[in-house]
């Protein structure tokens, strides 16, 4: 059984050869729900990080280079397990082929890597004929590969990410491979018991203390149970609560002026509260707009005709509402009866007027 090391660092000694000149080698990771960016230079072929971590965590490497057409975006990226102990990456002009040693978990996450290969290289061959069809305005043939990526996407969930987790339990990769099974919409009633089989010493990690705070977020926000009540500006400033909508269903819509999707979905929504909002529905939607950009949410709004209550407190991911209902991905929504229960989620397109149909019928 492994014992993860506590409150030591991460050496992470790299040599990289490169035919472009490297300008920055950045390393960034999570800890403690905060994002940590560090930088250093290549010298020599070489660089050096020190970080001062106490379990395996995911990591992304990424270097940025100085080419003769000082293209400043020019870059290469990596994914990779660090932990406490010395850890050497080294790589020739390709860092998806670099060499990792010195880091147990890393050996675990490549394995996976392997199990994903065949389905990424799916998933790539269907993003091309995808941007061949939106090129073309080809609305079956973009239709057809979102179904297509969805079945592999379905598939790849049960053959890597369930079984890797399940066959793993004593790997910190099972909780990263448990989160990408989970995805961004976390349902309890399978996912809480694939948590509780994973080894105690992953449970009561930072990584996995913090995964199951989105599983109880998860649980609050099911279907069947009372929707949070909350109170956020509008447009104007004024308070709107919640709890003043009850009494109605209510499509509370989580968007941003931002999202393409969002404002993709956008008429679809137009469309449901223009046919139910004489028949006691109506929609609030929580914008995760940024600071400064408030001007972009109010022309969004007029832009795309959202003619009901639109409420925010402007703060992007921080949003309030956002992360009491457990958001990490718009858009994204939650359908609420009368009596403030929630009764279905993420209900989109023909769905949402299937579901709204069926309620009015």
């Amino acid at each position: 059984m492994r014992t993860l090391i506590i409150g030591q660092n991460a050496i992470i000694n790299g040599h990289l050869k490169f035919t472009d000149p490297v300008k920055k080698v950045y390393l960034t990771y999570n800890k403690s729900d905060k994002r940590v960016t560090d930088s250093t230079d290549l010298k020599n072929g070489q660089f050096n990080f020190t970080e001062k971590i106490n379990e395996p965590t995911l990591a992304s490497l990424m270097v940025r280079f100085d080419t003769k057409e000082n293209v400043s975006d020019k870059r290469q990226g990596m994914q990779l397990f660090i932990e406490p102990g010395i850890i050497k990456i080294t790589a020739s002009d390709s860092l998806k082929i670099a060499s990792v040693t010195g880091s147990k978990s890393q050996k675990d996450f490549e394995q996976l890597q392997s199990l994903m290969k065949p389905y990424n290289e799916k998933m790539s061959a269907l993003n091309s004929q995808y941007i061949e069809y939106r090129k073309n305005k080809d609305e079956e043939g973009i239709k057809k590969i979102q179904d297509e990526a969805g079945r592999l996407d379905s598939i790849m969930n049960e053959d890597v990410y369930l079984k890797y987790t399940a066959n793993h339990p004593n790997s910190p990769v099972a909780l990263y491979s448990l989160e990408r099974y989970s995805g961004y919409v976390i349902y309890p009633s399978k996912v809480e018991l694939l948590y509780n089989k994973l080894a105690s010493k992953i449970q009561s990690s930072a990584a996995g203390k913090a995964f199951y705070k989105r599983i109880e977020t998860a649980k609050k926000t099911a279907i069947g149970s009372m929707a949070v009540n909350f109170t956020q500006p509008d447009t104007l400033g004024h308070p709107v609560s919640l709890s003043n909508l009850k009494g109605k269903y209510v499509l509370l819509d989580f968007w941003a002026s931002w999202c393409g999707p969002c404002r993709a979905e956008n008429p679809n929504v137009v469309k449901a509260f223009n046919k139910y909002k004489d028949k006691n529905f109506t929609v609030l939607s929580v914008s995760l707009d940024q600071p400064g950009k408030k001007e972009a949410w109010i022309n969004a709004i007029h832009k795309d005709g959202l003619t009901w209550t639109q409420v925010s407190d402007l703060k992007f991911w921080d949003n309030a509402v956002a992360k009491e209902y457990g958001i990490q991905a718009i858009p994204q929504n939650l359908l609420i009866d009368p009596s403030g229960k929630i009764i279905a989620k993420n209900i989109r397109g023909q769905e949402l007027n299937n579901k709204l149909a069926e309620i009015f019928k």
